[in-house]
């Protein structure tokens, strides 16, 4: 079930890692809602992005606007994101959801794998954010959403560098919103459980019944559960929220 949130039309809403798994269900949530979605695509994926945007203009959104460049290289992500709000449109909504897992024992841990987590997960969610926060200060009813995890609130066996990422995330939400909070500029964090994707359709049988014990609501949540959750995030429905880090994981950590 969807909740239609008629502030959402016609905003203009950056979501990194738009084109996949959560990510995507996010961006054509929004897309329904009316809204214009902006969304960032690494050289190599031109194809993937002109997909997405025929997708989500499809699914109704006012526009959709691929822009290329990676999480990870932020003098790109600024000339790009800087070019696009001076020519095209404010931004006003930003999901922070690019991410990427590399997980290991700690034994086998390899400082680069940690290096990439930390700078996809973490260290591009701040600098994207930094980047736009000048054009912050002269818009309206700005919303960023941090995709964290509840593994960043429980920490995971082989997940070290996953959960001191999604945990990072946490506490740049938190402090984000002190600073910015005195100019109607809100920052929360979504923290999702075990949500049904590509990824878990591939689990073994028991793996998946030893996931869903652990679950008091006995289901995989649903990316479209998700999406509403964002979406009320970033509409001014929420306009007295900031700073939170809210789970969405069928009671997995109570």
């Amino acid at each position: 079930m969807s909740v239609n949130f008629e502030d959402l039309k016609g905003k203009v809403i950056l979501i990194t890692g738009a084109t996949r798994g959560i990510g995507k269900a996010i961006a054509l949530s929004l897309a329904s809602q009316g809204a214009h979605i902006v969304y960032n695509f690494r050289d190599g994926k031109e194809d993937t992005a002109l997909k997405l945007k025929a997708e989500l203009l499809e699914k109704g959104a006012t526009a959709a606007s691929p822009l290329g460049f990676d999480i990870t290289n932020t003098k790109q992500m600024k000339e790009v994101l800087e070019q696009f709000v001076k020519e095209t449109a404010q931004i006003t909504g930003v999901v922070n959801n690019a991410g990427i897992s590399r997980d290991q024992l700690v034994l086998r841990m390899k400082e680069e794998d940690v290096a990439a987590t930390i700078d996809t997960n973490l260290k591009g969610a701040i600098m994207l954010t930094q980047v736009l926060s000048r054009s912050f200060l002269r818009a309206e009813n700005v919303s960023i959403v941090n995709m964290s995890s509840v593994v960043g609130l429980m920490g995971n066996t082989g997940q070290i560098a996953y959960a001191a990422s999604k945990a990072g995330l946490i506490g740049f939400t938190k402090s984000y919103a002190k600073e910015l909070s005195s100019r109607n500029v809100r920052c929360n964090a979504v923290c999702p459980g075990f949500i049904q994707t590509e990824m878990t359709e591939t689990l073994d049988v028991k793996v998946k019944d030893t996931y869903l014990s652990s679950i008091p609501l006995k289901r995989f949540g649903y990316t479209d559960e998700v999406a509403n959750l964002v979406n009320f995030l970033l509409s001014k429905t929420s306009s007295y929220i900031t700073g939170e880090a809210i789970k969405i994981d069928g009671g997995l950590y109570i």
